[in-house]
């Protein structure tokens, strides 16, 4: 260990990483990574999924990095174990690019990590300044506000990679809900999601109570290429709701719900057949491909006030721009609260902006959207 992490060990001020992947090189890099920032301390860096149990039982870190696969242990295994050992910390899951990372990455988010971060795919993408740098360091941060002082600030958006925005903190101000007759009441014709950090885990809990509703679901959640596939089997498994990554043409129907894929940008659009979605390839909006910005666009000029809007846990403020289109329109917009969001960034843009009819604690979204749907 080195003299920085024995000396910051015992501070409660800084933000305590537990590293636990089984490459030397790799803990050495996010090592090098953390140490540029004065906010974070490592407790300790060790090389499978056993010796992170009982790191997180002696140190209580705030942010575990687990990588998944490990010999003795794995990270899927260990998990459970170290959220029983740390209850309070919060655990970043470090998956590969591929289907069986993303599958297993799925399950841990389902399993209560709250972010997963994508190895990089050479030595060169780690440096000091690298896209994977600035986003480590991003997700920490917002991860741990209160703790976040010095080094990049919070107030500034960092260049980050276009599936994880960075963080737009806005000064706090009282927040009032949207009321009055200008509000659409009537049932909705489509209800557009958005999410980020602590999605996948909020979204099976919303939609499961989303069975047997008569109107299209199109959700827009920061991951990468490959995972947002992934997420959709994983919707349709825990959920009961069908649930695809959208492709280019694809018809959209009633009662089904659509992801924007990774790393594209999903817009709905309307034919003589009906809704379908179209994929774009364009810049990214609020540092983030795909953005919830287009796709609530594009809703908006079919449906206007009958949309409904959710705006779910995640870092930034995507949706900010939409959501205020969608309050201008009289349409309806439901964000969850602070107290059940693991960061609370993009629902929290749209609350303190106004725009929201509902402000709701997690578990009372979902029978509050079926209610609105179904009546």
């Amino acid at each position: 260990m080195s003299n920085t992490q024995q000396n910051n060990l015992s501070s409660k001020n800084t933000i305590g990483v537990l590293l636990v992947d089984d490459s030397a090189v790799i803990r050495g890099a996010l090592s090098k990574i953390l140490d540029t920032d004065p906010s974070i301390s490592i407790v300790s860096s060790v090389s499978n999924g056993e010796m992170g149990i009982q790191s997180a039982k002696r140190y209580k870190p705030d942010i575990v990095i687990l990588d998944i696969e490990m010999p003795v242990m794995d990270g899927l295994t260990a998990l459970p174990e170290i959220m029983k050992a740390s209850p309070n910390s919060k655990v970043i899951m470090f998956s590969s690019l591929t289907e069986s990372g993303a599958s297993f990455t799925l399950k841990a988010l389902a399993a209560g990590a709250v972010e997963c971060i994508v190895k990089p795919s050479s030595a060169q993408g780690v440096g000091e300044g690298s896209e994977f740098h600035r986003n480590m360091l991003n997700i920490i941060r917002n991860l741990c506000p209160d703790k976040a002082t010095g080094g990049v600030s919070l107030k500034q958006p960092a260049a980050t990679t276009a599936s994880q925005p960075a963080s737009v903190l806005s000064p706090d101000k009282p927040i009032s809900l949207r009321q009055g007759l200008e509000v659409f009441r009537g049932k909705p014709s489509i209800l557009a999601i958005g999410s980020s950090t602590g999605g996948p885990n909020a979204l099976f809990e919303v939609i499961k109570s989303l069975k047997e509703i008569d109107i299209p679901v199109v959700l827009t959640q920061h991951m990468p290429a490959t995972f947002t596939k992934i997420l959709a089997e994983h919707i349709t498994q825990q959920t009961g709701v069908e649930a695809f990554e959208a492709s280019d043409g694809m018809r959209i129907e009633n009662g089904k719900i659509y992801v924007a894929p990774g790393g594209l940008h999903m817009k709905i659009e309307k034919d003589a057949q009906g809704l379908f979605a179209q994929l774009d390839d364009g810049p990214a909006e609020n540092f983030c491909k795909p953005s919830v910005e287009p796709m609530l666009r594009s809703v908006l000029n079919i449906f206007g006030n009958k949309t409904l809007g959710l705006i779910l846990t995640g870092m930034g403020n995507d949706g900010i721009k939409g959501g205020k289109l969608l309050s201008e329109c009289g349409g309806r917009l439901i964000a969850q609260d602070e107290a059940t969001s693991v960061v609370w960034g993009m629902p929290g843009a749209v609350a303190k902006a106004g725009f929201c009819t509902d402000i709701l604690p997690l578990n009372d979204i979902g029978p509050q959207v079926r209610k609105t749907i179904l009546g």
